[in-house]
């Protein structure tokens, strides 16, 4: 985001991130491919840079590759339901794929660690549970409360720009602040009202800050 200062928000959980660009950028001419390249290289390229740094005791196997589109939504609020549709895919989703969201790692792989289950067995015994059952399923067998786990695997990770205040020293020696824009890394719900309301400038004027996301969220596009 500090490399494409037009991202004004982004979001990432599984092997998914989501870049949201302003409405009135003109980054590149409004070019889709030139957009799109430059993000995925860019993002390519930290993925590699900043790997060590995360996994110190895991070299990095094999060159990562990304796939990239960019996606135009019509109003503020089919971008609200977008991001609402994410989060909601990172916690709750219902598909019977392993790591696929937090919900149903968790439950996966204390069958298999703590359970001693094969991965087939694990499989199978989520297969068509919904996420009522995983939560009971972890909780009576294993005792976890998955809403005590950390919140960046429930609720993935999200960038925006904040102000912030920098203490500084005047030219004539006396203590001052400065105000400033840095990228500021947060793990909270974007679904409810609370993040959009402090936030209005990400959803724009055309749509309230306090109105609710709608039933039914856009289909998904891919992502970076």
């Amino acid at each position: 985001m500090q490399d494409v200062q037009d991202s004004m928000l982004a979001y990432g959980q599984s092997d998914e991130y989501s870049f949201v660009l302003d409405r009135a950028s003109r980054l590149f001419g409004r070019r889709e491919s030139k957009i799109v390249s430059t993000i995925c290289s860019l993002f390519t390229s930290a993925y590699v840079l900043h790997w060590p740094r995360y996994f110190p005791d895991t070299p990095l196997q094999y060159p990562p590759s990304f796939d990239a589109r960019a996606v135009c939504y019509p109003t503020s609020q089919h971008l609200r339901d977008y991001l609402s549709w994410r989060q909601a895919d990172c916690k709750y989703s219902m598909r019977c794929a392993r790591h696929i969201n937090n919900l149903y790692n968790t439950s996966f792989w204390a069958l298999v660690q703590q359970g001693g289950l094969s991965e087939q067995q694990a499989e199978e015994a989520l297969r068509g549970t919904f996420s009522s059952d995983k939560h009971e399923l972890l909780f009576t067998r294993f005792n976890i409360n998955y809403n005590d786990l950390p919140a960046i695997y429930r609720k993935g990770s999200i960038l925006v720009w904040e102000q912030v205040s920098i203490a500084i020293t005047t030219p004539k020696g006396e203590p001052a602040t400065r105000i400033k824009k840095e990228v500021r890394l947060l793990h909270e719900d974007m679904i409810g009202d609370g993040f959009w309301i402090g936030r209005p400038e990400l959803l724009g004027a055309d749509t309230p800050a306090a109105s609710a996301p709608s039933d039914s969220p856009p289909s998904k596009p891919a992502n970076q």
